[in-house]
């Protein structure tokens, strides 16, 4: 029995070193259509999508090949949402047009486990799903109102970032103008693979609250969503 379970370790062992071998890293980058919730029911009400972009490096480990991978990244990537308030090609005083956006921007650490499934030699289906960790670092929020005085007037601010950390959240400021630095969620993706080529599409679900400050009623439900449209290319493998 013992000697079983040495050989079936050492198997083990080996076949952990051989999926190893077969590890690739790649680049990936793509669109964002991200918006932010503003209910604890997931609805962003007035909010509108806001264009955006993702670039970074991926990893993907085999733990079963071609069947199993683990996949962690790096990513650069941008967040946030609109609003739109009054009529914007027909703006008067008594109505006039407002655009609200705030953009924040973040390095963004995936690790998602995809389950792969071949239909070629070289070629795959896939799905994934994981948990993220990100930390802001840029960002703007930008303010456009026309009055129907003929003028439209523009006024853009730096994102201010809360230096809370997951240990200290005692900060009293909070607002759209104040976010914490610290993000987390979940990913769900699905994709195609094709020669080391990689075509995604993902959906980012925040679980962190935007705003800091302590917790209450009013902006605990600010929350991050994200829908991406990616391409990438994976160095190595057969």
């Amino acid at each position: 029995m013992l000697k079983k379970k040495i050989i079936l370790s050492i198997a083990a062992v080996c076949i952990s070193f051989a999926a190893m071998a077969q590890a690739r890293i790649g680049i990936k980058g793509g669109l964002n259509l991200s918006t932010i919730t503003v209910d604890n029911s997931g609805s962003v009400k007035d909010n509108q999508m806001l264009p955006g972009w993702n670039l970074g490096v991926v990893a993907d480990l085999p733990l079963v090949p071609r069947i199993l991978s683990f996949q962690p990244g790096v990513f650069y990537t941008t967040k946030g949402s609109k609003i739109d308030v009054g009529d914007k090609d027909n703006p008067t005083v008594t109505n006039p047009y407002v655009s609200l956006k705030t953009n924040p921007s973040y390095i963004e650490v995936p690790l998602n486990f995809v389950g792969k499934i071949p239909v070629g030699a070289n070629t795959s289906i896939f799905g994934g799903i994981g948990p993220y960790f990100a930390f802001g670092v840029a960002g703007k929020n930008k303010v456009e109102s026309n009055v129907g005085t003929g003028s439209v007037t523009t006024v853009s601010s730096n994102i201010k970032w809360d230096d809370d950390t997951p240990f200290n959240t005692g900060d009293p400021n909070y607002g759209y103008n104040k976010l914490k630095r610290f993000d987390w969620g979940g990913n769900l993706q699905v994709g195609l693979e094709t020669h080391n080529f990689l075509v995604a599409v993902q959906y980012g679900l925040g679980f962190g609250k935007l705003q800091s400050g302590s917790d209450n009623s009013t902006d605990d439900k600010g929350k991050n969503r994200v829908l991406s449209f990616s391409v990438g290319y994976l160095f190595g493998g057969k």
